[in-house]
């Protein structure tokens, strides 16, 4: 089981993770209606904290809400008040390793029905290890047989707790069928996501990934992959790409807060490429590393010093 940290930030302060609760009569519990982040902490090579992209993740927030008609959270918080509530809540906890946080937007009020707007919200935040969600040696996965929920049921770019049932089944079945993970498609048969990461390929030396009209997160991870190859001068290409496509691709990998850039060897039970870690795949990632790290001086501003 993954380490959680013993201390949590809920409503307006810090208090232990264990009295951290809220009603079963919210709408929270009762329709998973809350919208939510994560993030990751790494440590720079001087022992700070940094957190990837915070303001990034704020707006997520507030995009999220928006889609879904909370309209009560927008009203209350504001970035710097965010901020603050992380390091706070990082500094209760004496954080000093690479971890996960996770913000959550909440709506507790009790029993209002199927409704959203001018409901209450209460905003939550824990800290785990940061333990990938699939192998970073190379995964496997597996054609989901579930579809990916369209844009026009439950949008994929506003992360809505409820909605990661969608993502548990096919995760699930992907598990019991012995694979890492698995690949949703949409309606039309074309390639979406992994059941919480992104995914790109590669082919003949351009980088390939779903545009983000194909009911997929937009992954802040996702466009910080874009803007690295735009650096490298690799080519990049948004698109739909078909199940077939990822079965002749040179190169493959999955990437997100909790999957951090994965290499992909087999999806299928087909090989892609040699089963090893691509030449493009290792070039990015390596940069990548380096931008959580703090250690890329042009990208330095994504980072948010904790402490």
């Amino acid at each position: 089981m993954v380490k959680i940290y013993d201390k949590a930030f809920l409503g307006d302060k810090v208090q232990p993770l264990a009295e951290s609760n809220l009603n079963i009569a919210s709408a929270a519990v009762l329709y998973g209606l809350s919208v939510y982040t994560v993030f990751p902490i790494h440590i720079d090579d001087n022992g700070k904290l940094l957190a990837f992209r915070v303001k990034d993740h704020f707006e997520r927030l507030i995009n999220s809400a928006r889609i879904i008609g909370i309209d009560t959270f927008e009203q209350e918080w504001h970035v710097e008040r965010f901020v603050s509530a992380i390091k706070e809540t990082v500094k209760a906890n004496n954080v000093r390793d690479n971890a996960f946080v996770r913000v959550t937007v909440h709506v507790n009020e009790l029993v209002p029905g199927t409704r959203s707007r001018g409901l209450q919200t209460i905003l939550s935040i824990f800290i785990y290890d940061a333990v990938p969600i699939i192998p970073q040696n190379g995964a496997r996965l597996k054609t989901s047989v579930w579809r990916r929920i369209p844009d026009n049921a439950i949008p994929s770019r506003a992360k809505v707790n409820g909605a990661y049932v969608n993502s548990v089944l096919a995760k699930q079945d992907a598990i019991d069928s012995g694979y890492d993970d698995c690949i949703f498609l949409d309606a039309n048969g074309h390639v979406c996501e992994l059941s919480a990461a992104n995914i790109f390929i590669v082919r003949n030396g351009t980088l390939i990934t779903p545009g983000t009209t194909s009911d997929l997160l937009e992954g802040i991870n996702r466009k910080t992959i874009l803007d690295i190859a735009k650096d490298l001068n690799i080519d990049t290409v948004e698109r739909d790409i078909d199940l077939t496509e990822l079965y002749i691709a040179d190169e493959a990998f999955a990437c997100g807060t909790s999957a951090y850039l994965a290499p992909v060897i087999e999806i299928d039970a087909r090989r892609i490429g040699d089963k090893k870690t691509g030449p493009i795949t290792k070039e990015i990632s390596k940069k990548y590393l380096d931008i959580l790290h703090g250690r890329d001086d042009k990208y330095r501003h994504l980072v948010t010093v904790l402490d």
